[in-house]
């Protein structure tokens, strides 16, 4: 199951976040990308805001003891974990599902000096930047709808965010898709 740690067979991989020794994934969904970086030695914590995916993604991966899965949303998470992280990461994730504003002082905060801070999603589409609407079944077992915010932005856009909330040398762009036409997938980097 394991696969690299940007779900686009396209992007880069983990070597974004360079060598951690203990790294965060916030919105690990089945945490895949979370096993990947345990099993080559990093301490990761896993922080996922939905139980039934938290659930799944502990009977996955028991058998890592350097991988601990946590249901929680991730502003309210970081505000009470008082360890730092080498590395804080989100492949198509919580960043894509919380308030910048909101979330990247609080990254900033639990990043240890010269941290990496790196997050995917996909490709906005034109005019489609700030804060947009989504529908869907996104939590299984829902039987209604459930409407949430995704927040999306140019590559510029998201470099200046980082920027201001204090992040250096900072990296913003679109890796393009190979299937013509397709969005490709936004990857962002930056270090505390």
């Amino acid at each position: 199951m394991d696969r690299p740690l940007w779900e686009a067979d396209h992007a880069r991989g983990a070597e974004v976040l360079g060598a951690p020794t203990r790294a965060l994934d916030l919105g690990p969904a089945e945490g895949e990308n979370a096993a990947f970086l345990a099993r080559g030695g990093v301490e990761v914590v896993a922080v996922d805001f939905s139980p039934v995916q938290v659930a799944r993604a502990r009977g996955f991966w028991a058998d890592l003891a350097n991988l601990r899965f946590v249901a929680a949303e991730a502003c309210a998470f970081l505000d009470q974990e008082v360890r730092t992280f080498d590395a804080v990461y989100s492949t198509w994730g919580a960043v894509w599902f919380t308030d910048p504003e909101e979330l990247f002082p609080r990254v900033r905060r639990r990043l240890a000096p010269g941290g990496v801070f790196a997050f995917s999603h996909r490709e906005p589409a034109v005019g489609a930047y700030g804060a947009q609407p989504m529908g869907g079944r996104w939590l299984e077992g829902r039987e209604e709808e459930l409407t949430v915010l995704r927040w999306q932005h140019t590559a510029a856009q998201w470099a200046d965010l980082l920027k201001r909330h204090g992040f250096d040398d900072v990296e913003a762009r679109v890796v393009a898709n190979p299937q013509a036409g397709a969005l490709g997938t936004l990857l962002v980097r930056g270090r505390g």
